[in-house]
C-alpha cells in the first residue's frame, strides 16, 4: 500500500508503507520519481533535502518544481501525517490540490 498525501495536476506526492526514517516523501508524475527529506530541529522543519530515487528518472521541470513549492507549503502537514501513519497507525487522507 502507498498512502497517497496529495495530488496536483497529475503529481503525486506519497509515502511507502515500508518507510522508514528520516521522514521523508516521494514525488511521482508520469514514471518519473523524487524524494523530499524533511530535516527537523527542536520540533520544526529547518530544511528539506531533494534528491533521486535509485533506479527512476527523477522529477525535472515544473513537476520538480511544483514537488518542491507542495512540499515547502505543506511541510508541517506531512510531519502530522507521517506520524498518524507510521507511529499511530491511523489512515491518512488524501487531498486534491
Amino acid at each position: 500500500m502507498m498512502p497517497k498525501l496529495y495530488e496536483y495536476l497529475g503529481l503525486i506526492v506519497l509515502f511507502y508503507s515500508n518507510e522508514h526514517e528520516p521522514i521523508h516523501v516521494h514525488g511521482k508524475y508520469q514514471g518519473r520519481e523524487s524524494r523530499a527529506e524533511l530535516v527537523i530541529r527542536e520540533g520544526l522543519v529547518v530544511e528539506i533535502i531533494y534528491s533521486r530515487v535509485g533506479g527512476r528518472r527523477p522529477l525535472e521541470g515544473s513537476q520538480l518544481k511544483d514537488f518542491q513549492t507542495l512540499v515547502g507549503h505543506y511541510a508541517d502537514d506531512i510531519v502530522r501525517k507521517w506520524i498518524d501513519y507510521f507511529v499511530l497507525h491511523r489512515r491518512v487522507e488524501a487531498e486534491v490540490i
